[in-house]
């Protein structure tokens, strides 16, 4: 998984205002190195609301989380179980996050011993998968007996709480891009967090709006557990969360984490991204080195062209820049992809972990001349 020359960088305060960080632990055995792993890996790259203190996987265990996922030591330590994670140095531990993402959202029986081993422990729990621990008889009683709370995070606002669709999206009056991909687990929330990071930097206000648990438990203001809502009022969540974000800060750009594919026939979150955010733009995320959707090995990854063409057919919009997932890539193979590409598409080509942030902002401004400045001229 490492990828050397690294220039990911994720110390942007972008979940404005600042909380006062707890100590966790991230719970991802046997799956840090997949791509079930994918909110341990969110998790270890950057998290405002927690401190991860370590992540457990006994399958990996004696490495250094960032060293692994990214080529460079983050001081995060993969340990091989609980007992040993409580027993590092530092502050003490409060939390115990479920870090894994499998299609299924749900437990295993091992997940479900060592969820329970924490919280007797003393340990809150915090989870975005499917099933709802707050829910579960067993977790119920268990939570009381040790005094300790649980977060599913995925679970939606209640009926009289949700939003249809109402047309205020209009009168959020600033750039909205999507970041979107051409299948699920293919890096849309990093590419989201370093487009939002690399904009603030460079002077251009810009928020994220989040779509997916990784991005609620790693802090995120705005946003809703979109897979999670039901389908009716998918567009009216999404819609309702851009315009909130818009009325609270008035941002220059405003990013929308995208779901999936549109092009996935799995997945439809995509399509309630596009209709309830309308974006004026998309960046396309996309994995070159794949070769099948990744749930999904029976069907093959579409390219970036279909890719934008259903998109562009879909919605009012243009794609405005692809952004690449390096995985079983080297480095040269990224530049030679990234020729490629923008040989093809006519677009920016760029791969927001591996290359510098400058090129994120100048894919931007290339699209929005209007957002440049003095500090930051057309491109």
């Amino acid at each position: 998984m490492a990828f050397t020359n690294q220039v990911i960088n994720l110390k942007v305060n972008l979940f404005s205002p600042p909380v006062v960080t707890k100590a966790a632990l991230v719970y991802c055995e046997g799956n840090f190195a997949g791509l079930d792993g994918k909110t341990a890996h969110g998790l270890v790259r950057f998290c405002e609301a927690f401190k991860i203190k370590a992540v457990i996987d006994s399958q990996l265990a004696g490495n250094d989380a960032g060293l692994l996922l990214d080529g460079i030591s983050n001081g995060i330590p993969i340990v091989a179980d609980l007992a040993t994670a409580l027993a590092l140095k530092g502050p003490p531990v409060t939390t115990f996050i479920y870090g894994m993402a499998p299609a299924t959202g749900l437990y295993g029986d091992a997940d479900r011993r060592a969820l329970l081993a924490a919280m007797a422990a003393g340990l809150d729990l915090v989870s975005g998968m499917r099933e709802f621990l707050n829910e579960d008889p067993e977790f119920a009683a268990a939570a009381a007996q040790h005094n300790v709370s649980i977060r599913d995070v995925r679970r939606p606002p209640d009926l009289k709480d949700l939003h249809l669709f109402n047309g205020s999206i209009a009168t959020a009056s600033c750039v909205r891009i999507a970041v979107l991909g051409t299948d699920g687990a293919i890096g849309k929330r990093t590419t989201a967090t370093l487009l939002v990071q690399a904009l603030n930097e460079s002077g251009i206000h810009a928020v994220l709006v989040c779509t997916g648990q990784t991005g609620l438990i790693q802090g995120g203001r705005y946003g809703i557990p979109l897979d999670a809502i039901p389908s009716q009022f998918c567009s009216g969540e999404v819609e309702a969360a851009v315009v909130g974000a818009y009325r609270s800060e008035k941002p220059a750009v405003i990013v929308i984490e995208g779901q999936g594919a549109l092009s996935h026939p799995a997945y439809l979150s995509s399509s309630f991204i596009l209709r309830g955010s309308q974006p004026q733009a998309v960046v396309l995320q996309h994995a070159p080195a794949r070769r099948q959707l990744s749930d999904f090995p029976f069907i093959p990854m579409p390219t970036p062209a279909s890719e934008i063409k259903l998109i562009e057919s879909f919605a009012s919009t243009r794609v405005i820049g692809l952004t690449l997932n390096h995985e079983g890539m080297d480095d040269a193979e990224v530049s030679a992809a990234i020729a490629l590409y923008s040989a093809e598409l006519a677009i920016p080509v760029t791969d927001a972990v591996s290359r510098a942030p400058a090129a994120l902002v100048a894919m931007v401004l290339r699209a929005f001349p209007e957002l440049c400045t003095p500090a930051n001229p057309k491109p």
